[in-house]
């Protein structure tokens, strides 16, 4: 099996292209093991670049490491992106990608590392989501739920401080009907958000994709950032772009970084 590794921003995914396995198909015992970081290659998800259906280039399949399956990745769909390019041989490229949350443009521009290419993702508008559940011992500032074809919980707190997503996270998650991202958000500046996350199936990730884009439409929601959000996460920033009302798509602007060609017998 013909696998690649890349990450954006920290938050790390095996792909595997149809073009370069005959046969292939998503198995979430093969996501499971391969994700594995101590018996496996290791990583928060493997993702799957299918034939293209209704007019896509290709059609995306995510895995999580616990095998479950997500809808949608900001940081995964710019890292399979990226491994589409590299698999054309070309330095850039437009790609119209299928997910199980809709069709979503992408187009990947070049940096001055070769292993790293700067993707932009239509990420589709964000709608309502969740109801916020009890969060006992925080006590947020504001919270609210939203979707953008997965389910995110948005959580305002004062400082980011001695709080362990790892702690908070699947607490608040578990009482949540399928499962749900949380993010704990604090402002920095006009236009700036600082994250931490917790993921559904994953776990605590380094950064989020898709909750970096909720959570900066949420911030602009409560009056506290313009349409222009820089995005803080531990494994490093993000550029959120809002349209001028809320049916509009959400642009996530972040790198995805080849790590290395994988060989799974």
């Amino acid at each position: 099996m013909q696998l690649t590794k890349h990450h954006g921003l920290g938050n790390d995914f095996l792909v595997a292209l149809a073009t370069r396995n005959d046969g292939l198909v998503a198995n979430p015992d093969q996501a499971i093991r391969l994700c594995d970081r101590h018996r496996g290659v290791g990583a928060d998800g493997l993702l799957y670049g299918l034939d293209g259906t209704d007019g896509a280039d290709l059609t995306m399949v995510l895995l999580n490491a616990d095998g479950s399956e997500a809808e949608i990745s900001g940081n995964g769909i710019r890292c399979l992106a990226q491994a589409v390019v590299q698999d054309r041989g070309q330095g850039n490229g437009v790609l119209r990608v299928r997910t199980a949350a809709g069709s979503r443009h992408l187009v990947v521009r070049p940096t001055a590392d070769r292993a790293t290419h700067m993707v932009e993702v239509d990420m589709g508008a964000v709608g309502p989501g969740p109801e916020v559940p009890e969060v006992l011992g925080l006590e947020p500032l504001q919270a609210l739920g939203a979707d953008i074809g997965n389910p995110h919980l948005v959580l305002r707190v004062d400082s980011l401080d001695g709080l362990d997503p790892a702690r908070i996270g699947p607490v608040i998650e578990a009482q949540v009907p399928g499962g749900v991202n949380v993010h704990l958000l604090v402002t920095e500046g006009a236009d700036t958000i600082r994250l931490l996350h917790w993921e559904r199936g994953v776990g605590v990730t380094e950064a989020c994709g898709s909750g970096a884009s909720v959570a900066a439409s949420v911030a602009h929601g409560w009056g506290l950032v313009g349409d222009v959000v820089r995005v803080r996460m531990p494994g490093g920033d993000a550029e959120v772009r809002l349209g001028q009302t809320a049916a509009d798509s959400v642009v996530l602007v972040g790198p995805a970084t080849f790590v290395a060609d994988v060989v799974v017998p």
